[in-house]
């Protein structure tokens, strides 16, 4: 019987959905206070947009902008211990729109500053079991290093200047190797390279800065989320896609997912999210955007839950064009926690 140190994985990651209000709206049933949460309107063209607890409540980004960090006192006004509440803001509690939030655990607590690196972080949020954690720092100008917590070296991880415009980088190992990157709020091409990266591969201990100034400029504010794999959790990988929608390509996780991005990287094309909590699941998963604003797609049958992994049965690019490469980004659980009690799959 296969194990995994995750004995319950919506004590670390969960998908939340909810109604709109249009007025002061606490959303419960999240499973844990969340330290990182994702938020994105259904129905409506808006961002996606990005919360976490080091930068406080009201303090938002937007994973498909470039801009700087903003304020909003009503938007996600709180954390709390079984959710966030929400203020009185179209994009995140229009009254009746259907609401989709993703919530990751970090330390459940602001943190403290982590001094393994060249750069002592302002805050660094630290989930040890699922390895997780988010860190604040400023940047220096020249190579550093900045230290992560997890104790293991990450194997995905995204940084964005929060004081001024910039890109969202993301590290995808798998795929991206040491020192190349991909873009959270584009659709292009294949890995970028420059900069940003030092040659140093992360290390179980830190991540490795070079000169590009919108991961590490004098004096600018950056925020830093790192995930490590953890087997029966969490998994970060790329796949080949074989073009048949009757005998699709097979996509092995270890684990059921409840949440996957898949991001085709021959081709100029979107990153996609899928969930197992909105309508439609297996087979016509409802799927939105990380990179866009569009709302909600539906009754497309682009991939498939399984227990150890996921299929893509589709012939479309966003997920299984022949020979095409994509990315993904998995979290989910089927496998016997530690604890020796099953997981139930849905």
């Amino acid at each position: 019987m296969a194990y995994t140190t995750i004995n319950k994985s919506t004590d670390h990651f969960n998908t939340k959905l909810y109604t709109g209000t249009g007025s002061s709206n606490a959303i419960t049933g999240v499973g844990f206070r969340p330290d990182l949460c994702w938020i994105k309107n259904r129905v409506s063209t808006t961002a996606t947009r990005s919360f976490d607890v080091i930068r406080g409540a009201t303090k938002v980004i937007y994973t498909s902008e470039t801009d700087a960090e903003g304020t909003n006192a009503q938007s996600l006004t709180s954390f709390d211990s079984d959710g966030f509440t929400v203020g009185t803001h179209a994009a995140v509690n229009g009254n009746g729109n259907g609401i989709c939030s993703w919530n990751w655990k970090a330390g459940n607590s602001q943190g403290s500053s982590n001094t393994d690196g060249t750069i002592n972080t302002t805050y660094t949020s630290v989930n040890s079991t699922a390895k997780f954690s988010i860190s604040q720092y400023t940047g220096t100008g020249s190579n550093a290093t900045f230290g992560h917590g997890l104790g293991v070296a990450p194997t995905f991880y995204i940084i964005k200047e929060t004081s001024a415009t910039g890109p969202w980088f993301v590290g995808h190992v798998p795929y991206t190797g040491d020192t190349g990157y991909l873009y959270l709020q584009s659709n292009i091409v294949g890995a970028a390279s420059g900069q940003a990266f030092t040659t140093a591969k992360p290390t179980s201990t830190l991540i490795n800065l070079g000169t590009d100034p919108d991961v590490n400029q004098s004096g600018q504010t950056y925020i830093a989320y790192c995930f490590a794999e953890v087997p029966g959790f969490s998994k970060f990988g790329k796949y080949v896609g074989n073009g048949s929608s009757s005998s699709p390509t097979f996509v092995y996780t270890g684990f059921k997912p409840k949440f996957v991005i898949v991001k085709n990287v021959s081709q100029t094309d979107n990153w996609f999210i899928t969930d197992d909590k909105r309508d439609g699941f297996n087979d016509d998963n409802e799927y939105l955007f990380a990179d866009i604003f569009n709302a909600e797609g539906t009754n497309t049958n682009r991939i498939r839950f399984l227990s150890n992994g996921f299929q893509v049965p589709t012939t479309d690019k966003s997920h299984n064009v022949s020979g095409n490469n994509y990315v993904y980004i998995a979290f989910g659980q089927s496998l016997v926690g530690s604890n020796n009690v099953p997981c139930t799959a849905r």
